[in-house]
């Protein structure tokens, strides 16, 4: 089947696990064309070289560490005409060289709005639909509804009517519309190779560095011994290290850390549980979906959620390890197979229906 495979350029977390479904789906003998933009699209390109096709993407404006949303705005609506022309002609160029039979989108709407002039069915995978397509289990306190609000548009404003939305998730929740299917998080590769041991050190992981505070904080707590990334500087501020990004360096201190200090964000937080690592999760202001994720760490027992990173929050995340250690033997997931098998099943029932 020729698939069309759009990936947003937003953050790394949709490359690595569109890489691994691309991946699996060429195994398969499919014949994939991809389309991504920013750094995402540098990445696929170099692991598929021919198949990646660069467009113009969307990106979010940060006004310290929160999500600007009229920043975003202003910025989308100046680069918005120039986009769309670049993108058209693209996709005038792809349908020169690939004629897709179905879309395959992890949040990216170029690939969406191709799809629909060209009346090709859709699959959505990604693990933002769920603010949209299941019930929340936990409390969402007054600060976050209106954000939740906001992220709810944006989701049903993705991928409308497609043919089939599969959800990747840690966290199961009651589906509140069809054809969606929860499935566990994508892992890549070097993540399922590793084996986990019990380091005495703590992985911290900032995406927002603007924080200028964070070693200050941690160095409140000379006991313990921080490995920081996010910075990509190498520094050594007594019990805490500032490590430059090394995927190698960055997995091997994943694997062996006592615990993980992170944002919400998705993939860290995933591959963090695979791993069995308890977590302190500090989402970015104003971002619902890392709200979302660090609610629920705490809600199955996984780890804290907290506002801040502090002193005090970092010692009472540090006093419950055990306990959270023990909640997380709790969890399962057999590498990818379980996405791999329910998407062969849509892919092929739209070969039938064709």
């Amino acid at each position: 089947m020729n698939i069309l495979y759009g990936v947003p350029g937003e953050g790394l977390g949709h490359a690595t696990r569109s890489k691994v479904i691309i991946g699996h789906l060429l195994s398969q003998g499919h014949e994939v064309c991809v389309v991504s933009s920013s750094r995402a699209y540098q990445m696929l390109a170099a692991n598929f070289p021919g198949r990646v096709h660069e467009i113009r993407g969307f990106h979010l404006a940060y006004k310290h560490l929160t999500v600007s949303k009229s920043r975003t705005a202003a910025l989308t609506l100046r680069s918005a005409p120039e986009n769309l022309r670049v993108n058209f002609r693209k996709y005038r160029e792809l349908l020169c060289d690939f004629e897709p039979e179905v879309v395959i989108s992890d949040f990216e709407s170029f690939s969406f709005l191709f799809a629909k002039w060209k009346n090709l069915p859709v699959i959505s995978i990604d693990n933002m639909q769920i603010i949209s397509r299941a019930a929340l289990d936990v409390p969402i306190p007054a600060a976050e509804r209106g954000n939740l609000a906001l992220a709810r548009q944006i989701v049903r404003a993705k991928l409308p009517g497609s043919q089939h939305y599969f959800i990747s998730t840690f966290f199961p929740l009651p589906l509140i519309k069809e054809r969606t299917t929860l499935v566990p998080p994508i892992l890549r590769p070097e993540v399922l190779a590793l084996r986990p041991t019990h380091g005495a050190h703590i992985l911290v992981y900032q995406s927002a560095t603007t924080q200028k505070d964070l070693v200050a904080q941690l160095q409140q707590l000379p006991g313990q011994e921080f490995r920081v990334y996010g910075f990509n500087k190498e520094e050594n501020h007594g019990n805490v290290q500032l490590r430059a990004f090394s995927e190698a360096g960055f997995l091997a201190d994943l694997a062996s850390a006592r615990a993980v200090v992170t944002n919400g964000g998705f993939s860290l937080i995933s591959e963090a549980v695979y791993l069995r690592k308890p977590m302190c999760a500090v989402p970015i202001p104003a971002q619902f979906e890392q709200f979302l994720n660090a609610a629920e760490i705490e809600k199955l027992g996984y780890g804290r959620h907290f506002s801040a990173i502090t002193p005090d929050n970092l010692k009472a995340f540090l006093y419950d390890l055990s306990g959270f250690e023990t909640a997380l033997q709790g969890y399962t997931q057999q590498g990818n197979d379980e996405l791999f098998a329910a998407l062969e099943q849509v892919l092929t029932a739209l070969v039938v229906s064709r």
